[in-house]
């Protein structure tokens, strides 16, 4: 049986993954139509490429249907559940980076931490009768950090779509999600809370930890780690 690794199907993270590895002597490449995600693995014997979207790479690996995968370490966190005890991180691969934040209103003066979003939350249930509604796609990765940090009186509502344009849609007051540059975020008229940083994403290659492996398998492993040098 193949050693298979996932790989996001499509868009930059697919070619910046694709030219991180032909640098290291292992070249990914797409077999069949541009309409199929099909693909193939020259340079290491034994392994098979599965091209899947980015966020189905995290359960795939979890379910043990892949063997190693690419995609953003902020979706493992999110997808998994004590992600750490699923897969583990094998490497950092330098691309695709983007942090995922909290952010308010910039006309919010007085709230620049978190301890004042903790005292705008309630000042706003006090005021309105209902909890200061904070917008993601992180539902996990929001609500443990909140947690952590103290933050209370609020409640999360999922965005699928442009998160950044909640607020000024009053679907929302606050959003957690990621920003690269922070312009989009700007252009809504919003900034990022001094302490609000949840988690700082890149790509990285993880290795799930089912141990029913091959012999095969395990050699497969180890000839690539030791192409790739990790």
């Amino acid at each position: 049986m193949m050693l298979k690794l996932g790989v996001p199907s499509k868009g930059r993270l697919m070619e910046k993954t694709f030219d991180w590895f032909g640098a290291r002597g292992v070249t990914l490449r797409k077999s069949g139509s541009e309409r199929e995600y099909a693909g193939a693995v020259d340079g290491i014997d034994g392994m098979e490429l599965v091209l899947l979207s980015a966020g189905e790479i995290p359960r795939e690996l979890a379910a043990g249907n892949i063997h190693l995968g690419v995609t953003g370490s902020d979706l493992v966190r999110e997808k998994l559940a004590n992600w750490d005890s699923h897969v583990t991180e094998l490497t950092q691969m330098g691309f695709g980076g983007a942090d995922l934040i909290v952010a308010v209103p910039q006309a919010w003066v007085d709230v620049d931490t978190l301890d004042d979003l903790d005292a705008a939350a309630a000042a706003f249930r006090a005021r309105h009768g209902f909890r200061l509604r904070i917008a993601t796609k992180y539902h996990r990765l929001a609500r443990e950090f909140l947690r952590e940090q103290g933050v209370a009186d609020y409640q999360l509502v999922d965005s699928q779509g442009a998160t950044e344009g909640t607020v000024k849609n009053e679907t929302a007051e606050a959003i957690a999600d990621i920003t690269s540059t922070g312009e989009t975020l700007r252009a809504n008229g919003l900034k990022i809370l001094e302490d609000g940083l949840i988690h700082a994403s890149q790509a990285t290659l993880f290795r799930g930890r089912r141990r029913d492996w091959t012999d095969a398998q395990r050699a497969t492993m180890k000839s690539l780690q030791n192409t790739l040098a990790i």
